[in-house]
């Protein structure tokens, strides 16, 4: 059975899945390597080692990410078509939330924001690219490397889970004690490492930091919402994986009533939505 396969190309690591003919996802894998070229050769032969395929097998590659640059020919032979990173994150954060409308949210070194749709007349979904910020998982490093000495992300989460925002954030409880609106916590956050205390622990520091980004994204992302007249705000990108993301977003969903989701393989969107493009009629899929 023939087999579309989707590739995303990062600076070290490379994505990659495939939807055989009959609209059956072959699950998601992930490679890294030291340079793109490496990675993303890796990626192919070891994804068509696990599922049994042959390159005979392979329809289609589609490609996108920041090192599809590198690609000047088709991969093994294969046909190959580039796409656009924000298309391919609009398609897969639609298709894996299974909804309708939504803004798409790509958590990535830094954070882009998508409003996407499905149901036009031509079963495709329309997408927009919002903007974004460069608060991400590329911050969370950086700070974590120059406060806590760590660069490993799931080694400052693990830190983390034993921290205490009060040490390190100044809340609302802190400045005053009357409601400045009607059901805004008292632990909200005021300003991010706006009291830090001279007994705030490193595990303190590391749960301010994760705090931090995730704040930042979900405020920047529930400000799109509302221009779009919309609650629904799907989630993707690596930083999706980490333990402290379902309960940051869900304190906020319940604050401002928007609903936050994270669909299975939130990590893989942006390559699964690579795969998606080639498909005319979307419908099929969804």
């Amino acid at each position: 059975m023939k087999a579309i396969i989707g590739i995303d190309i990062g600076g070290s690591t490379t994505k990659i899945v495939g939807f055989f003919e009959n609209m059956e996802l072959i699950e998601p894998i992930s490679v890294r390597a030291a340079d793109p070229m490496t990675s993303v050769y890796g990626a192919f032969g070891k994804f068509l080692s696990l599922n049994g395929l042959s390159l005979e097998d392979v329809e289609h590659v589609m490609i996108t990410g920041v090192g599809s640059s590198y690609i000047d020919k088709p991969l093994y032979g294969r046909p190959s078509t580039p796409v656009t990173e924000f298309q391919c994150i609009g398609y897969g954060g639609i298709y894996l939330s299974g909804l309708k409308e939504a803004i798409i949210v790509s958590m990535g070194t830094g954070t882009s924001l998508t409003y996407c749709s499905y149901g036009n007349s031509d079963n495709k979904p329309n997408v927009r690219y919002l903007g974004g910020t460069g608060v991400g998982g590329g911050t969370l490093v950086g700070l974590s490397k120059k406060i806590l000495g760590m660069d490993n992300v799931d080694h400052v989460s693990a830190l983390a889970e034993e921290g205490k925002l009060d040490t390190v954030d100044l809340q609302i409880k802190d400045i005053t004690k009357k409601d400045i609106l009607p059901g805004m916590p008292g632990n909200m956050t005021a300003s991010n490492f706006g009291e830090v205390s001279d007994v705030a622990t490193r595990a303190d520091l590391a749960c301010g930091i994760i705090n931090m980004v995730y704040e930042t994204v979900a405020m920047m992302s529930i400000f799109a919402s509302r221009a779009y007249h919309l609650r629904d705000i799907v989630l993707t990108g690596n930083l999706t994986t980490l333990p402290q993301a379902k309960d940051s977003f869900r304190n906020l969903s319940d604050m401002f009533q928007v609903r936050f989701t994270i669909p299975k393989y939130a990590q893989y969107a942006t390559v699964i939505g690579a795969a998606l493009s080639y498909f005319a009629d979307f419908d099929q899929l969804h």
